[in-house]
């Protein structure tokens, strides 16, 4: 007896066509499709949507989101029993668009460039396609500001840290004020 897999994936919508048909309900949210999943091997299939934006989704925005997307997807198909995953970027996603790195501002991220050089650092304000990376120099205890453009970025995730940051590091980051000298 053959399996029922092909008939089941070929009745699921393609990647493409989940994008497609949940941009402009998504964008109004505003919020963007940031990936699609579409797995029709699972039992029962999966149809994975993560949705971001400049300010990251909250648990009622995935709660609307994932409504808009079943009754849209409903629409096309109820025959087709699936499980729908409407979600946003972990934590530890790699920041690939600039608004990942926006958002990171003022997070210590780690860094592969593309030369293979490792950096870690404090993300700052992102100028003209590159990012200012507060970094430690030596021991001392002495911050410098790296300009990093984007495209020499291989990877860059940000890190969870489990004490608060030095006073100097923030100001450097851009996310708190230096004291005006007296």
């Amino acid at each position: 007896m053959a399996s029922d897999a092909p008939l089941r994936s070929a009745r699921l919508p393609s990647q493409q066509q989940v994008i497609e048909l949940l941009t402009g309900e998504f964008a109004r949210a505003g919020f963007d499709i940031e990936d699609v999943v579409v797995d029709a091997a699972a039992r029962p299939p999966r149809i994975v949507v993560i949705a971001d934006g400049d300010e990251p989704p909250d648990l009622d925005s995935i709660a609307s989101l994932s409504q808009s997307a079943s009754e849209l997807l409903d629409a096309v198909d109820d025959s087709v029993p699936y499980v729908l995953e409407v979600s946003s970027r972990g934590a530890e996603s790699p920041l690939t668009a600039e608004r990942h790195y926006r958002r990171a501002r003022g997070r210590k991220v780690e860094f592969e460039l593309s030369d293979g050089e490792r950096l870690t650092g404090r993300m700052g304000e992102l100028v003209n396609g590159a990012a200012a990376v507060v970094v430690l120099v030596g021991k001392t205890g002495n911050y410098s500001i790296r300009e990093v453009p984007l495209e020499a970025i291989a990877k860059a995730i940000v890190q969870v840290e489990f004490s608060a940051p030095s006073r100097r590091e923030l100001e450097l980051a851009g996310t708190i004020e230096e004291e005006a000298e007296a």
